[in-house]
């Protein structure tokens, strides 16, 4: 029995060694790499649009090279191949860790951009739909997230080459969570809730004083005073409102759609520049 025993065990232990042989380890060939041609394969693979294939290299190259010249270039990369493949939860978190880590690095401005663009294009969904939806399903809080992000840009880097963009997008910004606004005084309006519409037409107003959808927030104001039975604010604004806006769409048509010939759509496919490649060592 005792050899029986010997001979089972001996079997299994050249079949485990065959089967070794016959399907030999996987190595990863990357360990090797220097960290030129680690970032030459990454950046091909962006390139080519291969981002999770890129993000796992660029990984490698951090984890093999944590202090050479391209450990801070492999950061912003992952960050940046995160948010092309749309994974903006990865992007944003990639974009903290970098400003945290490197906060007085060259390109550090690049990475506030970046969080400014990674929570634009998640208000773009908000956007899209606020013609269409119930505007007080809507929370505009990427489009608030995504404005502090380019403010912090542009105050902290004035001189910036992503500055002026920056300002564009703020200003578009701006309108648009003024927009939002005179939506849900609307939304009010039209179910009769006429104090709340005020309120809401008043905040935009008060709050957006420059943006296009004062025009339409302050006629709201009329009615809605109007239907409160408030007739001297009412004529008031009315005044006010004649005296900024004489030919206002509104006077021929009250229900009249919101303007939107101040919006400028930025696409999510828009070409958002890469990280500057990093230097020769």
């Amino acid at each position: 029995m005792q050899k029986k025993l010997s001979v089972l065990v001996a079997t299994v232990a050249l079949l485990g060694l065959s089967a070794c042989s016959l399907f030999p380890e996987k190595t990863d060939e990357t360990k090797k790499w220097s960290a030129e041609k680690l970032y030459a394969e990454a950046r091909g693979e962006m390139d080519g649009g291969h981002y999770e294939s890129a993000i796992k290299l660029f990984e490698r190259l951090e984890s093999n090279y944590p202090f050479g010249t391209y450990a801070a270039q492999a950061q912003m990369e992952i960050a940046y191949a995160h948010y092309k493949a749309q994974e903006n939860d990865e992007a944003l978190a990639a974009v903290e860790r970098f400003i945290k880590l490197h906060p007085n690095h060259p390109q550090v401005d690049y990475m506030y951009y970046l969080r400014g663009l990674i929570n634009f294009n998640d208000q773009l969904g908000f956007l899209s739909f606020i013609y269409a939806q119930d505007p007080t399903e809507r929370d505009p809080k990427a489009t608030r997230e995504a404005f502090a992000a380019f403010k912090a840009l542009v105050d902290k880097f004035p001189n910036s080459k992503y500055a002026p963009d920056s300002i564009a997008r703020m200003k578009y910004l701006v309108n648009a969570m003024a927009q939002y606004e005179v939506h849900v005084a609307n939304y009010y309006y039209r179910r009769g809730a006429y104090l709340a519409a005020l309120n809401r037409a008043q905040s935009a107003v008060a709050d957006y004083s420059d943006a296009p959808a004062r025009e339409e927030a302050l006629f709201l104001m009329v009615r809605a005073y109007d239907k409160l039975g408030m007739p001297e604010l009412r004529d008031d604004t009315q005044r006010v409102f004649l005296r900024n806006y004489p030919n206002s769409r509104f006077l021929k048509n009250p229900s009249g759609a919101s303007d939107k010939s101040w919006w400028k759509f930025w696409s999510k496919d828009e070409a958002v520049p890469a990280p500057a490649e990093a230097p020769k060592p």
